[in-house]
């Protein structure tokens, strides 16, 4: 059964009153996938009762009040994605399509929606708890720059009037949260759960361990204050050693607890076999796309110890990875065989990246990952562990079940991580049975100086794996190709690295299915970069691409064998004074024509 999503579902399972009503930005599909499913379903099972509202109309009422008031809280969150990420591209343009609504049409989909949604929710219920989650509450739990207002917005607790922010992975947070509200503590007492925050009038709340951060107004005045405040927080981040922060802002203090610990794999095997029922809710008429991406997918993982600057996984879900048990990720295998539409084919079997399956150091398990010291840059750490064996035989006993016929892997690979395994099993059978054509990686840039602001690995070890990837398809007689995943304009980046990547795509005869643009998304170190146009980290003034002219120009130099970038890409090519790149030479990014002006 579905979690209750109508009136009629909620009077055939004899429910007066949901304990908790959960708002979702997004359709609602019940598939382990998704937050807002996880979520609901961790809560049945505790024996919760939860109703769910998806894509709600603010113009209408009724959509907010169909359940009535919960006998608990209510749960918000905007999805899956931060609702600024879905609504907008990196050049702000207005998408046209929605991924995770139904039909793919952006219909119901507000910006901000955490903050609109609670703002509505509380003008219905004036004393009803609300909690908010998920990733753009988590990401904006404290101050934070905004890439679509181009301001430094307050904490998302002040600014929607949640009473409660849980952050990061929900999956046992919530059940304090809602055993706590269960045994009668009233949420404004809630202040002690690792994983939330909380907002106080009361210095006396302020936990005795607490790091003081600068305050919001200190924030708006300074970007040099915003960046040594958010490398105490980039530094915070680590569920062992973490500090509680406290964020002043006017005369309320906002409180950050210290974040959830890692799950232990026997809960995330427990949350992965709840019942879902691994399809959208049957009141839809048309497909939901995002179902499609991973309706036959297996996340193995949670975490990432590769903690590009630009990525927000680190910050969410933490640098500690989380792995379910070969057995989990096998029984999820067999439900697939059970479904009739199954055509044998098992989409991925990864998470944030496929390849990190156990944890990073021995180290970790007592001291958590280290604050000031990273796992793969610039370096590999020397106390690495370096192993695709358990994930290696995660794979070979999925291609071995009845009924599958291929098991692909399309998450990403972290190619410096697998180059630094001495053992080759894994890159080899990779290439031979777990590529469907193509293999995604993400290098990111080619440039020294960029790759160092990304804490992407060094070129030569991308090089170095290309090479070996193409001896291993030719020893396979297969014909299968690297598809990179290449970024513009990140902090760092000048029109002379675009230009330097462009020449490498150019000499490689490099497919290039997409660029990226670089997108400020909250609390990452590169748009910490963005805003403040200094290196966080050493405090040192870097060059920042802000305008949309460069920002155009260093996507269209990377696509420049399309014949819509030339005027773009001629413009950067005069701009940066590298004229012997346009004409009819082999060296050439653009031929010459008649309209070209000599400079």
């Amino acid at each position: 059964m579905f979690i209750p999503m109508t009136k009629q579902e909620m009077q055939e399972r004899n429910i007066e009153q949901f304990d908790f009503i959960y708002i979702s930005g997004d359709a609602y599909i019940d598939h382990p996938s998704f937050g807002p499913a996880i979520i609901c379903r961790i809560l049945e099972a505790f024996g919760y009762s939860v109703g769910m509202i998806a894509t709600p109309n603010l113009n209408n009422n009724d959509d907010f009040t169909k359940f009535g008031q919960p006998r608990l809280a209510f749960l918000i969150s905007s999805g899956s994605i931060d609702s600024m990420v879905n609504n907008y591209t990196s050049s702000l343009r207005k998408r046209t399509e929605d991924s995770f609504s139904e039909g793919g049409i952006r219909k119901y989909r507000y910006d901000y929606a955490v903050v609109k949604y609670t703002q509505k929710v509380r003008s219905l219920y004036k004393k009803t708890p609300i909690i908010i989650g998920g990733i753009e509450a988590s990401l904006r739990r404290l101050s934070h720059y905004d890439y679509l207002s181009n301001t430094i917005k307050p904490s998302i607790i002040l600014e929607s009037g949640a009473d409660l922010i849980s952050y990061g992975m929900g999956d046992k947070v919530i059940v304090d949260i809602a055993d706590a509200l269960n045994s009668g503590i009233s949420i404004k007492d809630l202040t002690y759960l690792e994983g939330t925050v909380f907002k106080t009038k009361d210095e006396n709340l302020i936990p005795s361990d607490a790091i003081i951060l600068p305050t919001y107004e200190e924030l708006l005045k300074d970007k040099l204050e915003y960046a040594r405040s958010f490398m105490v927080q980039y530094k915070n981040s680590d569920a062992f050693s973490a500090k509680p922060l406290v964020e002043k802002n006017g005369n309320i203090f906002v409180i950050q607890n210290t974040p959830p610990k890692p799950l232990p794999q026997e809960y995330l095997d427990w949350v992965y076999a709840l019942p879902f029922e691994r399809k959208a809710h049957p009141s839809y008429k048309q497909k939901i796309p995002a179902l499609d991406e991973v309706k036959y997918s297996i996340n193995i993982n949670r975490g990432c110890f590769g903690n590009c600057s630009f990525c927000a996984i680190a910050m969410h879900q933490g640098r500690i990875i989380q792995a379910r048990s070969k057995e989990s990720v096998i029984d999820e295998a067999k439900i697939f065989l059970e479904d009739p539409e199954f055509k044998g084919y098992i989409h991925d079997v990864g998470g944030p990246t496929a390849n990190f399956y156990q944890k990073a150091c021995e180290k970790q398990d007592k001291f958590g990952a280290c604050a000031n010291k990273q796992c793969l840059d610039p370096e590999k750490c020397k106390n690495l562990i370096v192993s695709h064996d358990d994930y290696l035989d995660i794979l070979r006993e999925l291609r071995n079940l009845k009924g599958v016929k291929k098991v692909f892997i399309r998450s990403g690979i972290r190619y410096d991580y697998l180059m630094y395994d001495k053992k080759d099993d894994f890159f080899r059978e990779l290439v031979k049975y777990h590529i469907s054509g193509q293999l995604r990686v993400a290098p990111e840039h080619i440039s020294s100086r960029v790759l160092k602001y990304m804490q992407k690995p060094k070129k030569e070890l991308y090089f170095a794996f290309c090479d070996k990837f193409d001896k291993l398809n030719k020893e396979y007689n297969l014909k299968q190709y690297i598809v990179p995943y290449l970024m513009s304009s990140h902090p760092g980046s000048t029109l002379e690295d675009a230009i330097m990547l462009a020449e490498y795509i150019r000499d490689n005869k490099t497919y290039i299915e997409q660029v990226q643009d670089f997108y400020p998304t909250p609390s990452t170190l590169a748009t910490c970069m963005y805003y403040t146009e200094v290196d966080p980290r050493t405090m040192e003034p870097i060059y920042v691409a802000k305008t949309k002219e460069e920002r155009a120009m260093q996507r269209a130099l990377l696509q420049f064998q399309n014949p819509k970038n030339y005027d773009l890409v001629y413009k950067a090519l005069v701009k940066a004074k590298r004229l012997d790149l346009i004409g009819n030479g082999p060296k050439c990014l653009i031929r010459d024509k008649m309209r070209v002006k000599k400079s």
